[in-house]
C-alpha cells in the first residue's frame, strides 16, 4: 500500500507518469554527474585516483580543467535535452532537438556501455585495475541506467 502511495505522489500511476519519474530521475543523475565534474574542475579531487585509466600506475592522460568544465556543461545540456524530451523545458525550440537529443544520448551513453575494448566498458581487456574495478560495478552500469532513462523519454517523445 505504502509503495502505491509513493507511485502516486510522485505521478506514476500512468505509463506517461513512470516516463516523467524516470526521466526527471535521469535528469537529476545527470545534473549531479555535472556539478560533481564542475568540483573536479574548480580542483576538487575526492574520486579523481579512479576515475582515469592508469597504465603501469599512470594516467592514460590528464584532463585538463577546461576539458573537465566542458564535460559538465555536456552533461548539464544532456539533462536539459532529457527534460526537454518531457516537454518541462524549452517549448520555444523545435520539438526535433528534443527527439534527436535524447536519441543521441541513448546512442552516447550505450557507446560508453560497450567501451573501446582495450581500457573502459563491458568488453575491457585491461581489468587488473582500480578504474577497471570501478567502471565494471559502476561506471558501465551507471551508463546503462542512464541510456535506460533516456531511451524511455526518447520512447516517449513524438
Amino acid at each position: 500500500m505504502v509503495q502505491n502511495v509513493a507511485l502516486m505522489v510522485a505521478g506514476a500511476q500512468t505509463e506517461e507518469g513512470m516516463s516523467r519519474l524516470i526521466g526527471i530521475s535521469t535528469t537529476a543523475l545527470l545534473f549531479t554527474l555535472g556539478l560533481l565534474h564542475v568540483y573536479w574542475a574548480a580542483g576538487g579531487n575526492w574520486g579523481t585516483d579512479v576515475t582515469i585509466p592508469k597504465r603501469d600506475g599512470a594516467p592514460l592522460f590528464q584532463p585538463p580543467r577546461a576539458g573537465t568544465l566542458l564535460v559538465a556543461i555536456l552533461l548539464f545540456l544532456a539533462g536539459l535535452v532529457v527534460l526537454g524530451g518531457l516537454r518541462l523545458w524549452g517549448a520555444a525550440l523545435p520539438r526535433w532537438v528534443f527527439v534527436a537529443g535524447t536519441w543521441t544520448l541513448v546512442a552516447v551513453f550505450l557507446g560508453r556501455v560497450v567501451g573501446d575494448f582495450r581500457w573502459f566498458g563491458l568488453f575491457k581487456r585491461m581489468r587488473a585495475t582500480a578504474f577497471a574495478w570501478w567502471d565494471t560495478w559502476l561506471y558501465v552500469p551507471l551508463c546503462f541506467l542512464l541510456a535506460l532513462g533516456c531511451l524511455v523519454v526518447a520512447l516517449g517523445t513524438r
